[in-house]
């Protein structure tokens, strides 16, 4: 029995390696998503995706960015612990697509399929609403398992490819996500 869940903005202040104490990043992957010849297909590709040290003082970094510029950082709590967050950049981008960047969601491995990451995927849409974006811009983990939260979540292919987020991840699925639609809890 999981106890109750409480999500709320996260400070740049608290944002350091202690948050990250008992969250526990590892995903076992099998099988990916890939492009290929312009088709959408299924490839085995075995890995274990998780963190090292030099990559929470990365992400810490970035978080307190998105902070400090405005942006949009939310996090679930489970007896006073981190087990999920999510971030979303300030800035508008894509022209007539009205895109914010959905640049982070992560949920604990012990706490994985329990509704967290949609509860934190609707705030961010909530959150990208109120600062005049159209849609959330993902630049997503291809793993089948992340693929099937993010459609089950309304993500479609993104109408516009962000070729930053191309070049930076170039297996991850660059999605897009309608901010008018799907917003009930």
């Amino acid at each position: 029995m999981i106890n109750t869940i409480q999500y709320r903005n996260l400070s740049a202040d608290e944002i350091d390696r202690d948050l990250f104490r008992h969250f526990i990043r590892r995903q076992v992957v099998n099988d990916c998503w890939r492009k290929i010849e312009g088709k959408w297909v299924i490839k085995s590709d075995p890995f274990i995706d998780d963190w090292s040290e030099a990559d929470y003082q990365t992400l810490i970094t970035c978080l307190k960015r998105t902070v400090h510029t405005g942006g949009f950082v939310h996090g679930a709590f489970c007896d006073g612990q981190l087990k999920g967050f999510i971030s979303v950049e300030p800035e508008l981008f894509g022209g007539t697509h009205q895109y914010l960047d959905l640049s982070a969601i992560h949920i604990s491995e012990d706490m994985r399929y329990h509704g967290i990451g949609r509860a934190l995927f609707l705030s961010a849409k909530k959150w990208a609403l109120t600062k005049g974006a159209k849609k959330l811009y993902i630049s997503a983990h291809s793993a089948v398992e992340s693929q099937a939260f993010y459609r089950a979540m309304g993500c479609t292919e993104a109408a516009l490819y962000n070729q930053e987020h191309v070049e930076a991840e170039p297996f991850d699925c660059q999605l897009e996500c309608a901010l008018d639609s799907g917003l009930q809890e």
